[in-house]
């Protein structure tokens, strides 16, 4: 069986979302792309803690949140990691795969196999959703975990000083660390969604990864420009610093609620509209 198509369950009965989650999975563990992702997922973090060890001047990374923290606590690292991760990383690593996930099959004349099958359109367009979010989940979650770890085998992990400048300890720092990633995740998956409209719609891949990633960049430019501060809060960019209202205390929950309806400003409508297209798609012509 081709990677392109769908397999029927022995009992007969139409493969649903659920079989097509879980082949789209098993395309991605094929793709070199999925492994360069991951693979940068755990070096970035790593590089962040040997240039911070190998540091004889003892400094760190200026102006970032939690920065004056790296050499106290383990806790510190990831915290400070998703905070410059957001400039290009994570939306690059995210814009490799979800970029990629229609395209690809698109250009090498496969997506017209899988669309004359039993499996319904809309089922298909679902589980290249949820494969891309899974991915996208999976290399935040690998990134954060190996700053956690290796910064905590390095420096411990001891008790973190929150944004507000009180002190909580470990058990504390660890599920604040946890929830503030999963908001981390919103706008992380936003990034997801554009780059599978960018798929779905130009049918190449290498433009909907510079495509998703140009997004991206234009909005931090945006909030670069004082004049324009204004349009701030409205930013997807903006978004990726939603996380730090979790690491106060009390916990800050505007940023977080801004971001969930933010986030949906812009995911929502790219997901319908690749939906769109997809449903359209012309199989005959390919």
């Amino acid at each position: 069986m081709s990677a392109a198509t769908v397999a029927l369950p022995r009992s007969g009965r139409r493969p649903g979302v659920g079989a097509v989650y879980r082949w789209e999975l098993l395309k991605l563990r094929a793709q070199k792309r999925t492994y360069i992702g991951l693979a940068a997922a755990v070096a970035v973090p790593l590089i962040f803690i040997l240039a911070l060890a190998v540091d004889n001047n003892g400094g760190g990374p200026e102006e970032l949140p939690f920065s004056s923290y790296v050499r106290e606590t383990g806790f510190a690292i990831p915290l400070v990691s998703l905070s410059f991760g957001a400039f290009w990383l994570l939306p690059l690593l995210t814009a490799l795969v979800a970029g990629d996930i229609v395209a690809n099959e698109d250009s090498g004349g496969t997506l017209k196999t899988i669309l004359t099958r039993s499996v319904e359109r809309w089922q298909v367009f679902a589980g290249k959703v949820l494969a891309a979010l899974t991915y996208t989940l999976a290399v935040l979650a690998i990134y954060v975990t190996v700053g956690l770890v290796v910064g905590g085998l390095d420096w411990g992990f001891d008790p973190l000083t929150t944004l507000s400048g009180t002190r909580i300890d470990a058990g504390r720092a660890l599920v604040l660390t946890a929830a503030g990633t999963l908001a981390y995740g919103l706008p992380l998956a936003t990034v997801a969604a554009i780059g599978l409209a960018l798929s779905t719609v130009t049918r190449n891949s290498a433009a909907a990864v510079v495509g998703t990633l140009m997004v991206s960049i234009f909005m931090q430019i945006i909030a670069a420009i004082s004049a324009l501060d204004a349009l701030a809060p409205y930013l997807l960019s903006t978004q990726f610093n939603a996380w730090q209202g979790i690491l106060r205390e009390p916990t800050d929950w505007a940023p977080i609620v801004r971001s969930a309806w933010v986030c949906g400003l812009y995911a929502l409508p790219a997901a319908f509209w690749a939906l769109t297209v997809f449903l359209r798609r012309d199989v005959t012509g390919g």
